[in-house]
């Protein structure tokens, strides 16, 4: 849960890094409430399911902002979601982009938040 409210306080954060467990546990909460929303919807009657659209609509900028802080913890820009425009093939990479791990040490975008530094030799 700390995970999912971190990246709340980072509302429209773009800079930065954000490693696996902080998008993944977002990604998981969000489906979680979004499965809740739309039950909640169902039991009221609600056809438009308006609580899990305002929910929708509250965590997009959350959202996006927590993708490119993970595309930029693999050295990737932010302007790669846009990859996911291409049919197929562009949401099989952006999902790749999203599994991999981080670059190890400090980038362009910032310092690993894992604060595991490389071994130099």
């Amino acid at each position: 849960m700390n995970y999912y409210t971190s990246v709340l306080k980072k509302y429209a954060t773009f800079t930065g890094r954000a490693q696996r467990a902080e998008y993944w546990y977002f990604v998981l909460f969000n489906i979680i409430i979004s499965l809740a929303a739309g039950i909640i919807s169902t039991v009221i009657g609600d056809d438009y399911n308006t609580i899990g659209f305002l929910y929708s609509l509250a965590v997009l900028i959350p959202s996006l902002a927590v993708a490119v802080r993970r595309l930029h913890d693999v050295g990737k820009s932010g302007w790669m979601l846009l990859i996911c425009l291409i049919p197929i093939v562009g949401a099989i990479w952006l999902l790749v982009l999203m599994i991999i791990d981080s670059n190890p040490g400090e980038n362009k975008y910032g310092p690993n938040p894992k604060g595991i530094a490389p071994i130099k030799s």
